[in-house]
């Protein structure tokens, strides 16, 4: 046997937020493609349509019409997944017939009145908006409930159904699978080592480098050591912050730098609108003592070998575990080498 390589040979990583395994399989992404392969998306939509629902001044599917908004614009959704005025919890027929009825409310944040301009083709300033609309929204929305997630889907691959660029909110009186499993890890961790998880694994990833795809004074992006998909990242502050709302000022500037960048970088990739879903985990409201918790984004984006091949989460992915065809220091290397200047800017595209 020839000595062992983290780029040639298969191996299982440890995700310490979830306390699940991933298989790395980077030899399986020589092999041949003859799979589906997705259309490749390079329709121009204009700056308004008139029969967006999403769009200034145009009726809504229930009937009611937007506000002429000029800037970030947040509504409830006419189509809720959670309802605050909802039944009391229904009584088990039997223990493996538990049923729970949560309560909770949903939103739609529009970025912007373009139709056409997702956040990465929007300025920094822009984006510091949509920033300042998150915190303040889980600050509203963290008084009444345990939970806020703020989440975007972006693009058809991802279930997108309005193309106007946009994100959900979604608050309820209980903590989801995916943030009670990283408020477990965490605290565990806290409880045995006096540390916080993620600032630690910050400081490991700038002492290693390998995995950075982008930084500023505030904020570091890489490709975690334990990712799923392609080309995922991990966004984090660098300082301890728990929630949105305890962003500094200065701290939101940099946020809307660091976006602009990377998802640009996603969007240079395959030179096309990169399609994703990112969302932001802190601590659920109601904790006194925050320290084991670090506020954080997840970028899950499926692409895999170019804008028309994607990632497929099936079979063994699951039936056992996520399983990828290449290790996130090759994901972060290519990223690395992008520009941050949008593609769409040469190709004379963008107004």
């Amino acid at each position: 046997m020839t000595e062992f390589s983290q780029t040639d040979h298969p191996h299982r990583r440890f995700n310490p937020l979830t306390e699940e395994w991933v298989l790395n399989s980077p030899h399986r992404n020589k092999r041949p493609w003859l799979g589906k392969e997705e259309e490749r998306n390079v329709s121009k939509l204009n700056s308004y349509d008139s029969g967006c629902y999403l769009c200034p001044g145009n009726e809504r599917a229930n009937g009611e019409r937007n506000p002429d908004y000029k800037d970030t614009f947040v509504f409830q959704n006419d189509f809720s997944a959670l309802l605050d005025d909802t039944y009391n919890n229904v009584p088990a027929s039997h223990p493996l017939l538990k049923i729970a009825v949560p309560r909770g409310i949903c939103r739609v944040v529009c970025f912007s009145p373009r139709h056409d301009l997702t956040l990465p083709q929007l300025s920094i300033s822009k984006i510091k908006t949509v920033v300042d609309v998150w915190a303040d929204q889980v600050s509203e929305l963290g008084e009444r409930y345990r939970w806020v997630q703020v989440f975007e889907n972006k693009g058809d691959l991802m279930g997108c159904s309005n193309p106007h660029p946009h994100c959900q909110i979604w608050a309820s009186d209980m903590v989801p699978n995916e943030p009670s499993k990283e408020d477990r890890s965490q605290k565990e961790y806290w409880k045995q080592n006096r540390k916080n998880l993620l600032l630690e694994y910050r400081q490991l990833e700038s002492a290693d480098g390998s995995r950075i795809v982008i930084e500023n004074s505030g904020w570091l992006v890489v490709t975690p050591f334990w990712a799923i998909w392609p080309f995922e990242t991990l966004v984090l502050p660098k300082r301890h912050v728990p929630r949105f709302p305890d962003l500094l000022p200065t701290e939101r500037e940099q946020l809307a730098d660091i976006l602009k960048r990377l998802l640009t970088r996603y969007d240079n990739l395959f030179q096309v609108s990169f399609p994703y879903s990112m969302g932001w985990h802190g601590a659920p409201n109601g904790i006194a003592d925050c320290n084991h918790w670090q506020l954080h984004a997840h970028i899950y984006p499926p692409l895999l070998r170019s804008a028309t091949i994607r990632k497929f989460m099936v079979g063994y992915e699951t039936l056992a575990e996520p399983q990828r065809d290449l290790t996130p220091e090759q994901a972060a290397e290519r990223l690395r080498s992008l520009s941050e200047s949008d593609f769409r800017l040469s190709e004379g595209k963008e107004k």
